[in-house]
């Protein structure tokens, strides 16, 4: 009777992380694909609100978090000398720390922390672009100046180090390195930059260089995805000129097809909804393919043209049932777009700048979570909205972070959100926050 007590009590006091939910491990989630698959999360926001967990202080950086086995890890930039304002067109020289910090998923308490000195020289310099990636034990976390470290997720200690710039006789993006890192199997596959390295994969445990692949006239910022066709995957890589699909094992092409955004900015994901692909990125530049036997190139359906499509740039956008949402660069709103012929159908700028009228790089991160979803705002506010060919439908809304950074004269917070074991992680240029997400009270 006393052990049926104690085992009772003891799986009372468990942390809520070893009963329920999953990792986000790493950029978009688990499969990289924006899905939450958790359930018995809040489905409205409560008159109360929902509860911060904890809140801890960081430094500067578009990083978002991401989580696994208990621990949440991020990047930030500790600035000590230099101007860190934003300027489109220039790059900033400043001077300072990058730093790997670990946090206990549950308490918030700083469990490690990894620095290095860094020299910045890109525009928008508040800190690092990737969210880092948790795999195997490891943490991978790739600065804005192509330091790309390795480190023990227990203990926070390096197990290896390579500057991708210097490796491959690269120039850092003007904006930064920005895609984060992809594992395969035993592979790290990153974007490097330099002649025939845009990609380059790694040996997780080494960090020794097992192949490299395409050239370019610059290295865009999209990060490296896994694409399945009747069984065989193809590493998808969208470089500043091309969509490329590659032999993830070997690196060997498969196929290119041009798609060249304005200004090198192949930023947002391409997404895949059955055998229909998706690519946008600013300057009118969109494209629908459609998808054939594996290793083939895929076949133009259309292309972007004025007042039709949508033109994502800081966020990925979303392709579900025959629609398209997301953020357009251009305009600033959130828009539904019909994946058939690029036919816009609604538009709005409440999940985005949060008033009317014209913002360049308007922002919403979007996650699905059942039939509903999950947006973090620029503005900072947590939202619960259904997206459909119809509309719109704002169900409710939080505010939770405060934007810290700038953007054309607005303030912004743009970095992606974690959602793991019913808690949603955010962060802007000042603090990480960790906000209950439970359905049940």
């Amino acid at each position: 009777m006393k052990y049926n007590l104690l085992l009772a009590t003891a799986l009372l006091l468990l942390p809520t992380w070893t009963v329920r939910g999953e990792d986000w491990p790493q950029w978009y989630g688990p499969n990289r694909d924006g899905v939450i698959r958790e359930t018995n999360l809040v489905r409205e926001i409560p008159k109360d609100g929902l509860k911060v967990l904890w809140r801890q202080p960081i430094a500067g950086g578009y990083s978002g978090p991401s989580v696994a086995s208990g621990k949440v890890i991020v990047s930030d930039y500790e600035r000590s000398t230099g101007d860190a304002s934003n300027d489109p067109g220039g790059r900033r020289q400043l001077s300072g720390r990058e730093r790997v910090l670990c946090f206990d998923a549950v308490t918030g308490k700083k469990i490690w922390e990894h620095s290095y000195e860094c020299k910045y020289n890109i525009s928008y310099p508040a800190g690092p672009r990737c969210n880092p990636t948790i795999a195997n034990d490891v943490v991978l976390a790739l600065g804005a100046e192509g330091d790309l470290v390795c480190l023990n997720l227990k203990d926070g200690s390096l197990v290896w180090k390579k500057s991708l710039r210097d490796a491959y006789q690269a120039q850092t993006p003007i904006w930064g390195y920005s895609a984060p890192p992809l594992v395969v199997g035993d592979m790290v596959i990153t974007l490097a930059g330099g002649e025939g390295s845009i990609v380059v994969a790694l040996d997780l445990k080494t960090g020794n260089e097992k192949w490299k692949a395409l050239s370019a006239t610059e290295i865009g910022y999209c990060p490296p995805q896994l694409l399945e066709r009747q069984g065989t995957k193809e590493l998808l890589i969208w470089t500043a000129d091309e969509l490329c699909g590659l032999d993830p094992e070997t690196g060997k092409v498969y196929w290119q097809v041009p798609l060249q955004p304005r200004y090198g900015m192949s930023i947002a994901a391409p997404q895949v909804s059955n055998n229909l692909l998706f690519a946008c990125g600013i300057g009118e530049t969109a494209a629908m393919y459609r998808l054939g036997a594996p290793k083939t190139a895929p076949e133009l359906m259309w292309k972007g043209k004025p007042k039709m499509a949508l033109y994502c740039a800081n966020s990925t956008p979303l392709f579900q049932d025959n629609m398209i949402y997301g953020a357009d660069c251009q305009v600033g709103a959130m828009m539904g777009v019909k994946a058939v012929d690029g036919s816009r159908v609604w538009e709005t700028f409440a999940p985005t700048t949060g008033k009317p009228g014209r913002a360049s790089h308007g922002t919403v991160f979007i996650n699905r979570y059942e039939d509903l979803h999950y947006l973090f705002t620029e503005t900072g506010d947590f939202v619960i909205a259904k997206l459909t060919p119809e509309a719109y439908t704002e169900i409710g809304r939080t505010h939770l972070l405060e934007p810290t950074g700038e953007c054309f004269g607005r303030n912004v917070v743009w970095s992606y959100p974690a959602y793991s074991n019913a808690r949603l992680y955010v962060r802007n240029d000042k603090e990480i926050l960790c906000v209950d997400l439970s359905r049940e009270r």
